[in-house]
């Protein structure tokens, strides 16, 4: 007999075992059409994979989430791998984490291109108008939406507060920043642990749906059972990956080349995405706009911009700061190979350098440490560090939104240099996510008709 609150749909038998062929299918269609951000791929997934599928039940799935909440990266990819992995091993995890990931890649190399191609046309000029200020709207309801669910009392308050002021007046490094959070949280968990308790904000677990292929008392299959030898194992296997890549960039183009430097760059920025990627958009910025200079600040606006407007993961972004790097530095100009494709050759590489080298550490904490950390997952020595990170998180995006708003509406500027237009769009954009829930595919489009309106408007 179920409660009120719990939903049983009847179903006698599990669905048939997955081939991997229907793996495969399902997983690319998940690449394909994955928009909305994490949770709307979340949401996506969960709607397939436990609702009409069968495929694993909802508490196994929330139960991988969690993992995935827990570690550094693009969530809703690594969910992916996890139950890739844990249906067919590790070439379904592998398969299932590629698949997340190379469309939106094939996707960002087109966009770029056209971007670099045609970006001064008056129509896509005005486009871009009405999309920077929504851009500005989306972080800063990312930032609501985290912290309403993270900011539960006045410590992860002031642990976000104290990281607005760190990096947006005391300029400090995201990284630094983000090691002394998880130091208060460690600290935090073991003299007060019932204020750094992770939030929730997940689907009941009380929902069934029938009994699924990978149900709740399924027994983990002999690849995900736990072993030391088999956790470092898979460790070396991908630390080496990552290694070669780099020493084979290194040995060949050398140390100072945009190609090198972008492998050992977003390793680093994929080890600090704590909180999703609007988190690491400030260290991504720093490096990219600031000390590498690969692209200025408004190209960095306008990668934001089509990452909101295109499936897979936000942090997807990267393929774009990657593309729009190789082509400014001309990495191939030098190579007759090439030729007269020297340009488009230059910027994929640096598009395919950057996501391989952002993505590759995601496979590696799913395929060597699921096990180890299914165990582990409730220990509050263990998860109030990461709350703890969650709540700088949300300074740190807030600083963003802060930065972005003063890059589009010149709010730093005397008042008769703001931009009023954008700041409309802008105020406009922010109410229909915040207040009215409008997802952000809408909100973008709406504001790329203004700005197309405003841009042609004579008397504007």
């Amino acid at each position: 007999m179920t409660t009120p609150d719990e939903v049983l749909v009847e179903s006698p038998e599990p669905p048939a075992s997955v081939s991997l062929a229907e793996a495969f299918r399902y997983w690319l269609i998940v690449g394909c059409i994955s928009f909305g951000g994490p949770a709307g791929q979340i949401a996506l997934m969960h709607a397939d994979l436990v609702e009409r599928k069968r495929w694993i039940s909802e508490r196994r799935f929330l139960h991988a989430l969690n993992y995935c909440m827990l570690l550094p990266g693009p969530e809703a990819m690594q969910l992916a791998v996890y139950i890739g992995w844990l249906m067919h091993r590790t070439v379904g995890g592998i398969m299932a984490g590629a698949l997340f990931v190379l469309p939106s890649l094939l996707m960002f190399i087109g966009l770029s291109w056209l971007y670099v191609s045609f970006g001064d046309l008056p129509v896509v000029a005005g486009i871009l108008f009405g999309i920077k200020p929504a851009v500005v709207a989306i972080v800063l309801s990312a930032a609501w939406r985290m912290g309403s669910r993270t900011l539960k009392n006045r410590w992860l308050i002031g642990i976000a507060v104290l990281a607005f002021i760190s990096i947006s007046v005391a300029q400090l490094p995201f990284p630094l920043i983000i090691g002394v959070a998880a130091l208060m949280g460690f600290m935090g968990g073991r003299v007060m642990p019932d204020f750094f308790q992770p939030g929730g904000g997940h689907p009941s677990s009380k929902v069934t749906f029938g009994p699924a292929l990978i149900d709740d008392d399924t027994p983990p299959p002999a690849h995900a059972a736990f072993s030391r030898r088999k956790l470092l194992l898979t460790s070396v296997i991908g630390i080496a990956i990552a290694v070669t890549g780099m020493a084979l960039l290194y040995l060949v183009l050398g140390e100072k080349n945009p190609l090198s430097q972008m492998a050992w760059f977003f390793t680093k920025a994929a080890l600090l995405t704590f909180g999703g990627a609007y988190a690491v958009l400030p260290y991504v910025y720093q490096g990219a706009v600031a000390t590498f200079q690969w692209l200025t600040p408004d190209q960095m606006m306008d990668g934001l911009a089509l990452g909101e407007t295109t499936p897979g993961p936000l942090i997807m972004i990267v393929a774009f700061v990657g593309f729009i790097g190789g082509w400014t530095k001309e990495i191939f100009a030098n190579f007759s190979l090439f030729g007269p494709i020297a340009l488009f050759a230059s910027g994929t590489a640096g598009a395919v350098v950057a996501t391989f080298f952002t993505f590759l550490p995601s496979f590696i904490f799913i395929l060597a440490g699921g096990p180890l950390v299914e165990a582990t997952r409730d220990n509050i020595h263990l998860t109030a560090p990461l709350t703890a990170i969650s709540a700088a998180v949300v300074g740190v995006i807030t600083s963003l939104a802060v930065f972005f708003a003063d890059q589009v509406f010149h709010i730093s500027q005397p008042l008769s240099q703001w931009d009023s237009a954008s700041i409309a769009i802008g105020l406009a954009a922010a109410i229909a996510l915040i207040r009215f829930k409008v997802s952000a595919v809408r909100v973008i489009v709406a504001c790329a008709v203004a700005g197309l309106v405003v841009s042609y408007v004579p008397w504007w």
